[in-house]
C-alpha cells in the first residue's frame, strides 16, 4: 500500500502497533467534528430562539425526527462505503478501493437528488400527519423544503468523510468542518437578525455551508495521491461494489430509519403538550446531541478499526477494539451526560429565557443525560458488527427491541400515563434491552467468522 507523502500524514494503520491510543487519536478529532457541527447547530437554535420567538424554534426543532427518517437510510449507505473502503484498504486491495471510492461518490449524488424531490414534496403532508400544531405547521415546512435542496452537497460530504475515515483520516474532516461551520454561524445572524428571515435564513445558512464542507471533501479526495483518489473521468456505479455498499449500508440505513419512527412517534406525542413543551424537548436534544455525538464517534471508531484488522485477519486486534471501545463510550457518556444533568438550568438558558420552556427541558434531560451511555454501548456493539459485514442482524435487533419496545411503550404504558416523563424513560430501557441483545449476537458472529476463517477447528 503506497502512499504519497501528503497522504501518509493523515492516514493510519489500524492492523498494527498500540491498540488503544490509535483508537483515542482517531476517536478525538471525530468527537471535536461532532460537537463543532453540534455548536454550530446550536446556534441555529439559539439564533432562531433569541431573535425569531419560541413558535420558530419549536419549528425547527420539530422537523429534526422526521429529517432524520428520510436522510438515514442514504447516510447509512456511506456506512457501507465506509467498510468496503476500510477493507479493500486493509487487504491492499488498489483496485478495489478505486471501484469502491468512485462508485460510492456516484450513489452520493444520485441519492441527494432524489432527497431533494422527496423532502420538498411531502414535507407539509408528514407534518401534517405527526400532528405538528397550526401555529407551527407553516414555518416548519418552510425549514424543510430548504434544508432539503441541499441535500446532494450534504450527502456528498457524508460519503467522502466516510471515505477519509476508512483510510484512518479523521483530522481532515474536522478542518473542513470548522470552515463550513464558520460560514453558517455568520451567515445565520447575518439572515436572521439583519435580515429578519426567521427559520428560512437559518436553513438557507445551512445549505449554503454545506456547499462549502461538500466542495472541500471532494478538493481533498481529487488532490490525494493515494489509492482511494477521486477522478471524475473515472465516476461510474461498478455494479458488484454498489451491492457490496447496499448490502452492509441499507441495513444500517433501516436501522436508523428504525428508530427515527419511533422518534417521530415520540416527537408525535411530545406535540401534544404544545408549543411550549415542544420547544423545551428541542433545546433539551440539541444538548443531548453533544453527548450522542461524541459516543458517536466512538461507533465510527469501532466501525474503521474492525473493518480494517477484519480484511487483514486480525481477530485479536478486533476482541481487543471491542473492548476499548466499550469503555472509551461508557467514560464519554458518563462524564458528558452528567455534566449536562448539573448544569442542565444554565446550559437550557442559553437556548430560551422562558421559564417554561427551560422546565420542560429539564424534566427531559434529567432522565436521558443520566442513562445516555447505554445508548453509545448499544452503537459500538452495532460498529463492531457492522466492520466484520453483519449489518442485516443488527437492523432486527434495533428493529425489535428499540424500535419496537418503543411504539410498544407508547401504546401500553404511555396510554395509561400520559405523562413527558413516562415517554422519555422509554429511551433507557429500550437501549439496555437492545444493548444486551447485541452483546450476545457479536460472541455468535465473532466464533462463526473465526471458524469460516480457519481460525477455530
Amino acid at each position: 500500500m503506497k502512499a504519497g507523502k501528503k497522504a501518509k500524514t493523515y492516514e493510519m494503520d489500524m492492523c498494527s502497533g498500540p491498540i488503544f491510543i490509535k483508537i483515542v487519536v482517531f476517536a478525538v478529532p471525530l468527537i471535536l467534528s461532532g460537537i463543532l457541527q453540534l455548536l454550530f447547530n446550536a446556534a441555529d437554535i439559539i439564533v432562531v430562539g433569541r431573535f425569531a420567538g419560541s413558535e420558530s424554534l419549536a419549528a425547527v426543532g420539530s422537523t429534526s425526527a422526521l429529517i432524520n427518517l428520510l436522510v438515514n437510510v442514504f447516510i447509512g449507505l456511506s456506512v457501507g462505503a465506509n467498510v468496503m473502503v476500510a477493507r479493500f484498504y486493509g487487504a491492499g486491495q488498489q483496485r478495489d478501493l478505486e471501484e469502491t471510492v468512485h462508485t460510492a461518490m456516484v450513489m452520493a449524488a444520485v441519492g441527494g437528488a432524489f432527497l431533494v424531490l422527496v423532502g420538498v414534496v411531502l414535507a407539509d403532508p408528514l407534518l401534517t400527519l405527526m400532528g405538528t400544531p397550526d401555529d407551527v405547521l407553516p414555518l416548519s415546512a418552510l425549514y424543510m423544503k430548504i434544508f432539503f435542496v441541499g441535500m446532494p452537497v450534504n450527502l456528498i460530504y457524508n460519503f467522502g468523510s466516510a471515505i477519509l475515515r476508512a483510510v484512518g483520516d479523521t483530522k481532515r474532516p474536522l478542518y473542513f468542518l470548522l470552515m463550513a461551520g464558520i460560514i453558517n454561524v455568520v451567515l445565520n445572524l447575518f439572515f436572521v437578525i439583519a435580515l429578519s428571515m426567521g427559520v428560512a435564513g437559518v436553513a438557507l445558512a445551512t445549505v449554503i455551508s454545506q456547499c462549502v464542507s461538500a466542495f472541500l471533501i471532494v478538493r481533498c479526495l481529487m488532490k490525494t495521491d493515494a489509492g482511494y483518489r477521486l477522478e471524475l473521468r473515472k465516476l461510474r456505479v461498478v455494479k458488484n461494489k454498489a451491492r457490496s455498499i447496499v448490502k452492509i449500508g441499507l441495513p444500517a440505513g433501516l436501522q436508523g430509519a428504525i428508530f427515527s419512527v419511533s422518534n417521530v412517534l415520540i416527537q408525535s406525542s411530545v406535540n401534544s403538550f404544545g408549543s411550549v413543551a415542544m420547544a423545551g424537548n428541542t433545546a433539551a436534544q440539541n444538548i443531548e446531541g453533544f453527548v450522542y455525538t461524541s459516543m458517536n464517534a466512538v461507533y465510527q471508531t469501532a466501525l474503521s478499526f474492525t473493518s480494517q484488522n477484519f480484511g487483514a485477519k486480525q481477530f485479536d486486534r478486533m476482541r481487543r477494539i471491542l473492548v476499548y471501545c466499550l469503555m472509551l463510550t461508557t467514560m464519554v457518556g458518563f462524564v458528558m451526560g452528567g455534566g449536562a444533568v448539573v448544569l442542565a438550568r444554565q446550559l437550557l438558558g442559553i437556548y430560551s429565557s422562558d421559564g417554561e420552556v427551560i422546565r420542560y427541558g429539564m424534566n427531559r434531560l434529567r432522565i436521558i443525560g443520566t442513562t445516555y451511555c447505554v445508548c453509545g454501548l448499544m452503537d459500538s456493539m452495532v460498529g463492531c458488527l457492522r466492520g466484520m459485514g453483519y449489518s442485516v442482524m443488527p437492523m432486527i435487533v434495533s428493529l425489535t427491541g428499540a424500535c419496537g419496545l418503543r411504539v410498544l411503550w407508547i401504546y401500553t404504558v404511555f396510554a395509561m400515563n400520559r405523562t413527558l416523563q413516562t415517554l422519555y424513560i422509554s429511551y433507557p430501557v429500550s437501549w439496555g434491552i437492545t444493548f444486551a441483545a447485541h452483546l450476545v449476537c457479536y460472541l455468535v458472529v465473532i466464533k462463526k467468522v473465526k471458524r469460516q476463517m480457519g481460525v477455530l477447528a
